[in-house]
């Protein structure tokens, strides 16, 4: 508890929720929300703004009622049912919500000019882990796949050992396995018949998958597959998987194997939906556990 009244006490000092200076003082907070939401979507329904700012019916009323006599917005009625009420903004509400919007932007970009690159990057991921948790997530983000940038083949080595330790006990020993794995990735970078992705929502990295030469030049070798918590449920797997088999199609395989072990439910069911088929398998205990090694094998 302690913890999050010091977030929120830090976090309305950095953005100023409590200023009362001149600058800020031309609009309380419940204003200008609303001319944001009627900058982006006009005329918009009395009830879904109440919805969208959790107002109750008096309160909206009222806040309504004063932009209105400040020639800032109009109400009027539905032509398709007389019994909604509409609101939308004038054109004095639009160059209010522009001047408001250039300040926000000034604002937000003094802050981010504080700290480095590398920096704004944390700032910028922790924001949108905290909207993820606390706020309404959204069912369809934007999913992009694309090349390594430097960094992330790293990257990609520190949550294969984090996730598969804390979920499944693995050692470090299977760490180390990725990290040589990621090491001859970049060291054939330039080799054409060998990719890699990386798979981020709405900017944010959650997964990887690689493609490279397996145990002979006809058949392909799909590595480290991987998928963030977060990720899981947006069909991230599926899409990587797909992307690979097309690049190793694309590139004269006739084939691709993958390595995995019998206690990974998910992607086993991501490569036989792709279909793969189970070809050979052995057990091991280099990484702690005592496990399975399956090889898994697709003819294109």
């Amino acid at each position: 508890m302690a913890a999050v009244r010091a977030f929120n006490r830090l976090y309305t000092s950095v953005i100023g929720v409590l200023d009362e200076g001149p600058a800020d003082a031309e609009y309380s907070l419940p204003e200008a929300r609303v001319l944001f939401e009627l900058a982006h979507q006009d005329p918009l329904p009395v009830t879904d703004l109440r919805k969208r700012l959790e107002l109750d019916a008096g309160y909206a009323s009222r806040l309504l009622a004063r932009l209105e006599s400040r020639g800032l917005i109009v109400r009027e009625r539905s032509d398709e049912d007389a019994r909604r009420q509409l609101v939308r903004p004038t054109a004095a509400g639009r160059a209010a919500f522009a001047v408001l919007n250039r300040r926000s932007t000034d604002q937000i970009g003094d802050l981010l000019r504080r700290f480095a690159d590398e920096d704004q990057q944390r700032l910028l991921t922790a924001m949108r882990t905290i909207g993820d948790l606390v706020g309404d997530r959204r069912r369809d983000p934007a999913l992009v796949l694309r090349p390594p940038r430097p960094g992330d083949l790293g990257w990609v080595v520190e949550r294969h050992g984090a996730l598969y330790a804390r979920e499944y006990g693995f050692g470090a020993a299977f760490e180390a396995l990725v990290a040589r794995l990621a090491a001859d990735f970049l060291d054939n970078s330039d080799n054409p018949r060998q990719a890699f992705w990386i798979a981020e929502l709405d900017g944010e990295r959650v997964g990887s998958i690689g493609c490279g030469r397996g145990p002979d030049a006809d058949t392909a070798k799909l590595r480290l597959l991987l998928l963030e918590p977060s990720a899981r449920g947006h069909g991230v797997g599926k899409r990587l998987v797909t992307e690979c088999v097309s690049f190793a199609k694309a590139h004269g395989y006739r084939a691709m194997e993958l390595s995995t072990v019998s206690i990974l439910d998910a992607a086993r069911s991501i490569y036989r939906a792709a279909g793969f088929e189970l070809v050979a398998e052995a057990d091991f205990a280099d990484w702690g556990p005592k496990l399975t090694d399956e090889t898994w094998r697709l003819e294109f």
